[in-house]
C-alpha cells in the first residue's frame, strides 16, 4: 500500500546511449544540457521514464515505469540520390551505420549539412556528396582512407574557426570520434533504415524454449546474462490479463478458480474467455480510439456536439468483437465508400476520416480548413500506420526521414479527393444482409449518376451565382389590381370599398344581416375566394392587407370578438374566362411586416390541416398589416387569362377576414426562380461553404434530374420498409468532381504550386498496379499489402505497448529515423511477419499469442539487479507495471461497487461533472446534461467527450485531448489525480456503494469482511500487517461517528444499509476508501 511520492528535482548531464558490436547498451558521456534525473532510492512504485523531447538532447521525466535512461541523438535515415551501399548490422569493424553513425551524424552534423541546408554543398545525409570530391579540394569521407577525410580533420581541429561543429556547439566526445574513424576505415558503408528494409519472418533461435516469443527474449538476456523473471503469482496473473483485455478485474470467483487451478490449461481457458467477452471490444476499441482522435464535438471554437459521433465509436467497438481482420478494418476506415460491395457499416467506417475537427465559426474560410483536414487525414495515416512523422514535411522536405515536400502532398492528395458528406444510414434492421443486398446497388447507381452531373452542376452553380450578381434587381412595389367579385364559402358577403378594399357588410348599423350570420358559420371557418381580373404584368407576387375598421369588432379588422383574424392558409391559380382552373399558381417566400412566434407568415403555404396555425393571431387589432407571397420568379397572364385567389380561415372563434386589400407585387425578381436556401448558399464565397451549403446547392441541381430523383425516391422507400432506425451520419465519400493537387509552398494553401497525383513516398515499395488515378482504396490496400514493410511492424508493436506498457520500438509513434531503434528487431519482425501471414491480420489470435508467452507471464516485481543494466525494462527480464487509463479507472471503482451498467454501445452519457463547468466553452453553446438511471453508471469510454471541455476526471488521468491521434498516452502522477479519487462524485458514491455491498455479506466478521473487500477491490487476500492497520483505521472510524451522526448520514448518502446503523455503515465507508485509492487499486501489475 504505498504511498504516492512527489518526485524532487535533480540534474545530470545528458547520457547518450550506444552499443558495442555484442549489442550491449553502454553510456558515451559528454556535455549537453541539464535535464530532471530520478535521485537514488526512490520506491520502483510509480517510477519514472523519460520521454525524449524533439530538441536534440533534451529530455524530460514523466512517470511510468521504475528508473531513467536519457536517449539522445537517435538514428536519422540518410536517404541517397544513389543507389544504397548495404553493410551487415554487425561489420567486422562492430561499427553499425545504423545503430552508431547515423545517431553522431544526426545530432551533430545534419542540421547545417543535410538535405535542406546543405551548407558548402555538402550533404551528410547522401552518400555520394559526403564522398564526393570538394570545390576547393578533398572530400569529406574518404572511404577507407579516415587519416584523409576532412570531416574528421574538422571534427578533431583546435582551431575554433576549422573545428565543427562550430561555436558553441556540442563538441564529440573522444569515444564517439574513435567511432567514426572506425567507421570511415572500414569503408563508410550507408545503409537502409531498418524499418524500410523488407519484412522477412527470422528463424526462431534455439528449440530450448517452448515459446517463440520466450526464444527471442532469453537469447537477448541471455547474451547479456540477465535471467528472466519468475513467474507472476496467480493473483496477479488472472488481475492482469483481465484488466488487460477487457478492462475490468476478475471477480473473487473468478480469481479463486484460477488460483486454485494455474495450470497452462487453465490460463490459456482464461485467455480465450475474456478474447470471447464482450468487453473485449470495449477495451481494445478504446486503444483504436485514442488513435482515431475520437470525440464528440467539432472542436475549435463552436465546439459543436456531434449527435452521430458515437455510430463510429461502437462500429470499432463490434469490429474487435467479431475479430475483423486488420486488413478489412483499416481498409473500411480509409476507403469503406470505395468497395464495390460498400455495406452501410463500411460506410460508417470511413467516419475514421471524419474525426478530424471542424470550424463552423461564421465567417473563416472553409477551404482552409478543409486543407486542414486532409492533412490531418495524411498525417494521421503516416503516425498511425506507417510510425512515421509525415507531418514533419508538411512545410518543407523532412529532415531526418526520407520523405519529401512533395511527397507529402502525394499523399495528402488522396484524401484531397474526397468529400465530407452525410448519409441517412439504416440501423437495427431485421434482415439487414437482405437490406444491405437491394441498397448496395442503389447506392452504386446514385454515386454514379451524381458524379456524371456534377460537372454540369458546377457550371450551373458558376452561372447562378454571375447572375445574382450582374443582373440589375428592380426595387420591389405593391401596385393595385382590380378585384371582381369575393365570395364567402360560408355566405359572408362582401362589399368593395371606394380604396379598392373589401369589407364585409352588415356591420355598420345597417340593414342587411350577413354579418350575424357569421355566428352560423360552423366553427366560424370560412374561404373567400377571389377573382382578380385585372393585374399589372408581370408580377411577382401578390400581398394581402389587413384594413382595421371601426365597423368591425374593436375597431379591428378581423371579425373576432377582440377583432383579431387568422389566415391559415393562401393558394392561387391561373383561370380563364368561364372560371375554369388552367393551371396552379405557385407561391412562395411568405413574409409579412409582423407576425407572432405561433402564427407565422410562413404557416399560410403549408397545406392548411393545421387549423392552430396561420398569420394574423397575436397581432394588434386596430394596426393595418400586410402579407406578401412571391412568385416562381416573373408571372405573366396570356389574353382571356385572370386569377384566382383563396383565403383560408380555419382558426375558427370568428377569426375571419373583416377588411383587406390584394395588391399586385412587381420587381426584385433575380432570386425568385430559386428557393431562399439556395440562394444564400449561391451568395457566400465558395471558399466559405460548409458542407451542408455545398450540398444543398447540389441538392437543388439533382432534384431537376429525373434518373436522381429516381433512385432517392427508390432508396427512401426501400429505407422505409426496413423498419430500421434512420440516422445520419458523417462520412467521406469520393469527390463528385476530382481535385487537382498541388503542393502548396511551404504548406500554405494559398500559395500552390507545381500538381502532384496521388502516391506514396517512394522509400517504400510502390502502390500495385491501379487506374489512372489512384484512390483511397488503392493506398488503404497498399497500407495492409504483401509489399509494405511498416504496417505490420507499426501495428504489431502498438499491440505490444498495450501488453507491455512499451513498444519494442519505445518511440511507438517514430518509425522513422529519428526514433528509437527495436529492441529485439528479430522478435519484432517475427510477429509482424506472423500476424501478417499467418495469422491473416486476425488481432485476437495475435493477442493470444503474445498472452501465452512466459514473456507475457512472468513477473513485475522489482528486480536491484537490473537497476543498472536494463533500468527501463528494455530486455524484457520482467514484466511492467502500468497504471489503468483514465476510463479504467472510473470502470473499477464503480465496478467494485456494484453501480457499473455494463450495456455495451449507444450514444455517448453524461455522468456527474462539477456544475457550469461545461459552460467554459468558448461558445457557450451548451448544457451538460447530467444522465440518470443506468446512464450515469456506464463505463467511461462512454462519456460524452467534448474536446473544449473534456469531462476533469479524464483529463486528470491523462486521456488524450482528441485532437490529433494519439499513439501512445503519456503517464503522469500528481496530487490531484489522489483528490480526485478521494472527493470526486463517481469515487465517493462508489465507496458508499461498496461499504453497503460489504456489510451486505452475511455472517461476516470484521477480519473476514476486509478480506473479502480486498478480493473484489485488489483480487488477493490481506497480509496480516494490512489487516492490522485497516482494522485499527476500521475502529478509529467507528469510534469516530458514534459521536458524530450528523457526518456519519451525510458520508452514508443513498447506501444506509437495513437494520445497520448509518455510523457502522460510514465507519466501513471510511476504511474501504483506503482500498479505492491505492496505487496498487488502479495498477495493473
Amino acid at each position: 500500500m504505498a504511498n504516492r511520492a512527489r518526485v524532487p528535482n535533480a540534474q545530470f548531464d545528458t547520457v547518450a546511449a550506444a552499443a558495442d558490436k555484442t549489442g550491449v547498451r553502454r553510456a558515451v558521456r559528454h556535455r549537453g544540457p541539464r535535464v530532471m534525473a530520478v535521485p537514488a532510492g526512490l520506491p520502483s512504485r510509480g517510477g519514472l521514464r523519460m520521454r525524449r523531447l524533439r530538441k536534440p538532447g533534451v529530455a524530460i521525466i514523466r512517470p511510468a515505469a521504475r528508473a531513467i535512461v536519457v536517449v539522445v541523438a537517435t538514428a536519422t535515415l540518410f536517404a541517397s540520390g544513389q543507389p544504397s551501399v548495404y553493410a551487415a548490422d554487425a561489420p567486422a569493424s562492430g561499427v553499425s551505420f545504423s545503430r552508431d553513425i547515423r545517431p553522431l551524424l544526426t545530432e551533430h552534423c545534419v542540421r547545417c549539412h543535410g538535405p535542406d541546408t546543405a551548407e558548402a554543398g555538402l550533404d551528410l545525409t547522401d552518400r555520394g556528396s559526403a564522398t564526393g570530391e570538394r570545390h576547393g579540394g578533398g572530400r569529406a569521407i574518404v572511404p577507407g582512407d579516415a587519416a584523409s577525410s576532412h570531416l574528421l580533420t574538422r571534427i578533431t581541429s583546435t582551431d575554433p574557426d576549422l573545428r565543427m561543429p562550430p561555436g558553441d556547439e556540442r563538441t564529440l566526445a573522444p569515444d564517439a570520434v574513435e567511432i567514426l574513424r572506425r567507421w570511415i576505415a572500414a569503408g563508410a558503408a550507408y545503409e537502409d533504415h531498418w524499418a524500410f528494409r523488407p519484412l522477412v519472418k527470422p528463424a526462431v533461435p534455439g528449440p530450448d524454449v517452448r515459446h517463440p516469443i520466450d526464444s527471442f527474449v532469453h537469447r537477448r538476456l541471455a547474451l547479456e546474462g540477465i535471467a528472466p523473471s519468475p513467474p507472476a503469482d496467480p493473483h496477479t496473473l488472472v488481475k492482469r490479463v483481465s484488466l488487460d483485455l477487457i478492462g475490468l478485474l476478475p471477480t473473487p470467483d473468478e480469481t479463486a478458480a484460477f488460483v486454485a487451478d494455474p495450470s497452462d490449461a487453465a490460463y490459456e481457458a482464461l485467455v480465450d474467455r475474456l478474447l470471447a467477452s464482450p468487453h473485449f471490444g470495449e477495451r481494445w476499441g478504446r486503444h483504436w480510439l485514442d488513435l482515431a482522435r475520437y470525440a464528440d464535438s467539432d472542436g475549435y471554437e463552436k465546439d459543436r456536439p456531434r449527435a452521430d459521433a458515437y455510430v463510429y465509436r461502437d462500429w470499432v467497438i463490434d469490429a474487435f468483437n467479431v475479430g475483423m481482420p486488420f486488413d478489412r478494418f483499416t481498409v473500411e476506415q480509409l476507403a469503406g465508400d470505395l468497395l464495390p460491395d460498400a455495406t452501410s457499416a463500411a460506410l460508417v467506417a470511413t467516419a475514421f476520416n471524419r474525426q478530424t475537427l471542424t470550424n463552423t465559426e461564421g465567417g473563416v474560410d472553409q477551404e482552409e480548413y478543409r486543407v486542414a483536414a486532409c492533412m490531418d487525414r495524411a498525417d494521421t495515416v503516416g503516425s498511425v500506420w506507417l510510425g512515421l512523422t509525415v507531418g514533419c514535411a508538411k512545410c518543407h522536405t523532412h529532415k531526418y526521414d526520407p520523405i519529401t515536400h512533395a511527397e507529402y502532398f502525394s499523399l495528402y492528395a488522396f484524401f484531397n479527393d474526397a468529400d465530407e458528406s452525410v448519409a441517412r444510414l439504416p440501423f437495427g434492421a431485421a434482415e439487414p444482409q437482405a437490406l444491405e443486398a437491394r441498397l448496395a446497388p442503389l447506392r452504386h447507381a446514385l454515386a454514379a449518376r451524381e458524379r456524371a452531373i456534377a460537372p454540369a452542376q458546377r457550371a450551373w452553380e458558376e452561372e447562378q451565382r454571375g447572375l445574382l450578381e450582374s443582373t440589375p434587381n428592380p426595387r420591389l412595389e405593391a401596385r393595385p389590381c382590380r378585384v371582381a367579385s369575393v365570395t364567402s364559402v360560408s355566405g359572408l358577403v362582401y362589399e368593395p370599398r371606394e380604396d379598392g378594399s373589401w369589407r364585409v357588410i352588415g356591420c355598420d348599423g345597417g340593414t342587411d344581416t350577413a354579418a350575424a350570420r357569421v355566428t352560423d358559420v360552423p366553427a366560424a371557418v370560412d374561404t373567400l375566394v377571389l377573382a382578380i381580373d385585372e393585374v399589372p404584368l408581370p408580377f411577382t407576387g401578390l400581398r394581402l392587407a389587413t384594413l382595421p375598421d371601426a365597423t368591425l369588432p374593436k375597431g379591428g379588422a378581423g371579425l373576432a370578438d377582440d377583432g383579431t383574424f387568422v389566415v391559415t392558409r393562401l393558394s392561387a391559380s391561373v383561370v380563364d374566362a368561364t372560371g375554369a382552373v388552367l393551371r396552379p399558381l405557385p407561391l412562395q417566400r411568405a413574409t409579412a411586416d409582423a407576425e407572432s412566434k405561433e402564427f407565422t407568415a410562413a404557416d399560410v403555404l403549408g397545406d392548411g390541416t393545421n387549423v392552430r396555425r396561420g398569420w394574423g393571431g397575436g397581432l394588434a387589432a386596430d394596426r393595418p398589416h400586410h402579407l406578401d407571397v412571391r412568385t416562381i420568379g416573373r408571372t405573366g397572364l396570356e389574353p382571356g387569362e385572370s386569377l384566382r385567389l383563396e383565403i383560408e380561415t380555419r382558426h375558427g372563434g370568428g377569426h375571419l377576414l373583416g377588411r383587406f386589400r390584394v395588391s399586385a407585387l412587381v420587381g426584385d425578381w433575380t432570386e425568385l426562380h430559386l428557393p431562399p436556401a439556395v440562394v444564400k448558399a449561391l451568395r457566400e464565397y465558395p471558399e466559405k461553404r460548409v458542407y451542408e451549403t455545398r450540398q444543398t446547392l447540389f441538392d437543388h441541381f439533382a432534384d431537376g434530374d429525373p434518373e436522381v430523383r429516381r433512385l432517392r425516391t427508390e432508396i427512401d422507400r426501400v429505407l422505409r420498409e426496413s423498419h430500421a432506425k434512420i440516422l445520419p451520419v458523417r462520412l467521406l465519400s469520393a469527390a463528385r468532381l476530382g481535385r487537382t493537387t498541388h503542393r502548396f509552398d511551404r504548406g500554405d494553401f494559398l500559395a500552390p504550386a507545381e500538381v502532384v497525383e496521388p502516391d506514396v513516398p517512394a522509400v517504400l515499395p510502390g502502390l500495385p498496379p491501379h487506374a489512372a488515378r489512384a484512390t483511397r482504396l488503392d493506398l488503404a490496400r497498399w497500407l495492409v499489402g504483401p509489399t509494405n514493410p511498416l504496417t505490420p511492424r507499426v501495428i504489431v508493436n502498438q499491440w505490444w505497448a498495450r501488453l507491455f506498457g512499451q513498444g519494442l520500438v519505445r518511440s511507438v509513434g517514430d518509425f522513422g529515423t529519428r526514433g528509437e531503434p527495436p529492441s529485439h528487431q528479430d522478435l519484432l519482425d517475427w510477429l509482424a511477419a506472423t500476424y501478417r501471414d499467418e495469422l491473416a491480420w486476425d488481432t485476437k489470435a495475435l493477442l493470444r499469442t503474445i498472452l501465452l508467452s512466459a514473456t507475457y507471464r512472468q513477473s513485475s516485481a522489482h528486480r536491484p539487479d537490473l537497476a543498472d543494466v536494463d533500468p527501463l525494462n528494455v530486455l524484457l527480464a520482467r514484466q511492467n507495471r502500468l497504471r489503468v487509463e483514465a476510463e479504467i479507472v472510473r470502470d473499477l471503482a464503480l465496478e467494485v461497487a456494484g453501480l457499473l451498467v455494463p450495456s455495451i454501445g449507444g450514444p455517448s452519457v453524461f455522468p456527474p461533472m462539477p456544475p457550469d463547468l461545461a459552460a467554459l466553452s468558448y461558445a457557450n453553446n451548451f448544457t451538460w446534461k447530467e444522465s440518470t438511471g443506468p446512464d450515469r453508471y456506464r463505463r467511461g469510454m462512454y462519456t460524452f467527450f467534448k474536446r473544449t471541455v473534456p469531462h476533469p476526471t479524464l483529463m486528470t488521468f491523462d486521456c488524450p485531448d482528441a485532437n490529433l491521434a494519439c499513439v501512445i498516452r503519456s503517464v503522469s502522477n500528481t496530487p490531484l489525480q489522489a483528490l480526485t479519487l478521494l472527493n470526486e462524485t463517481a469515487f465517493v458514491e462508489s465507496a458508499q456503494a461498496l461499504g453497503r455491498r460489504i456489510l451486505a455479506e452475511p455472517g461476516l466478521d470484521d477480519r473476514a469482511r476486509l478480506a473479502r473487500a480486498f478480493a473484489i477491490c485488489l483480487c488477493r487476500p490481506p497480509r496480516a500487517a494490512e489487516l492490522v492497520r485497516l482494522s485499527g483505521l476500521l475502529a478509529a472510524a467507528r469510534a469516530h461517528y458514534a459521536t458524530a451522526p450528523e457526518a456519519a448520514t451525510a458520508l452514508v448518502g443513498t447506501s444506509a444499509v437495513s437494520a445497520v446503523p448509518d455510523a457502522e455503515t460510514a465507519a466501513w465507508v471510511a476504511t474501504l476508501r483506503v482500498l479505492l485509492n491505492l496505487d496498487e487499486f488502479i495498477t495493473r501489475e
